[in-house]
C-alpha cells in the first residue's frame, strides 16, 4: 500500500476503502511506513513523512508500523526520529509499532537500550525478530528483550520477516511456541507467499499452535456482518 497509489482492487476509487475493510473484518488494520534517508530512491507513498502520516490517518488505519527494509538505509537513528515525528503528528489516534524484524541496515538489533528508546520516544508496540529468524535469536535472547520493553511500559511483537513463513508448517509451529514463551503479545508473520502474502496454512498453523483449533476456527467463521 502505497499513500499515493492505493491500490486495492476494485476499492481504489473508494476513499473510504480502509474503513470499510475495517468494518468488513472487526481486525485492527494498519500500514507499513519506512524512515527512508533523504536521496534513497523509494516510492513516495511508502515515506515516513508529515504527509503521509496525516495521511494515514484519515484513511483510518488502526496503526502505522515504523521499519526499514534491506537497501533502504533505515537506521536506529532515522526510526526514532520517525517515532518521534508520528507520535506528535498522530499518536493521539493512531497506535506506534516500531522496530526491525531483521538486521536490514547492519545495525545490533540485539541492544535493549535501543528498545527503551524507541517506547520512550512514543511506540506503543516494539517489533522484534521472532526466535530462530535471525542469527543469535533465540528463545531466551527473545524473552531478555521482550521484558524490557514489558519494564519499559509498550507491548512486544516478534516478527517472522526473513522468508521463514513460506517454509514447512512445523517450522511456523516451533516459531510461534517459542515466541509464546519468550513473553510476546504479538506475532507477526510476512509476506513471502503468493501475492505478498504468506500460506494460509502457515498463518493457520500459527494461530493453532497458540490458541488451539476452537479458537482459529471460531476467529475464521466470526463475522461483525451477522
Amino acid at each position: 500500500f502505497s499513500m499515493f497509489e492505493q491500490k486495492i482492487s476494485e476499492n481504489r476509487e473508494n476513499p473510504d476503502y480502509i474503513k470499510k475493510v475495517k468494518s468488513i473484518t472487526g481486525r485492527f488494520i494498519g500500514v507499513n511506513i519506512e524512515p527512508v534517508p533523504k536521496g534513497i530512491n523509494y516510492p513516495e507513498g511508502r515515506k515516513l513523512k508529515a504527509e503521509n502520516l496525516i495521511k494515514a490517518k484519515e484513511l483510518g488505519f488502526d496503526y502505522i508500523l515504523i521499519t526499514g527494509n534491506p537497501n533502504t538505509g533505515v537506521t536506529h537513528e532515522t526510526i526514532l526520529d520517525g517515532i518521534e515525528e508520528a507520535s506528535q503528528l498522530i499518536g493521539d489516534k493512531v497506535i506506534i509499532m516500531a522496530g526491525k524484524m531483521h538486521a536490514a541496515g547492519g545495525e545490533n538489533i540485539y541492544d535493549p537500550s535501543m528498545l527503551k528508546d524507541f517506547i520512550k520516544a512514543g511506540a506503543d508496540v516494539v517489533l522484534i525478530p521472532a526466535p530462530g529468524t535471525v542469527p543469535g535469536m533465540d528463545q531466551d535472547t527473545a524473552r531478555h528483550q521482550i521484558e524490557t520493553i514489558h519494564e519499559t511500559g509498550a507491548l512486544a511483537l516478534t516478527a517472522i520477516g526473513t522468508s521463514q513463513e513460506s517454509s514447512d508448517e512445523q517450522v511456523i509451529e516451533q516459531i510461534a511456541l517459542m515466541s509464546k514463551m519468550a513473553g510476546a503479545d504479538i506475532q507477526h508473520i510476512g509476506d513471502a507467499g503468493y501475492c505478498g502474502v504468506a500460506f494460509p496454512e502457515n498463518i493457520m498453523a500459527l494461530s493453532i499452535a497458540i490458541r488451539g483449533k476452537r479458537h482459529t476456527y471460531r476467529r475464521m467463521a466470526y463475522s461483525l456482518k451477522r
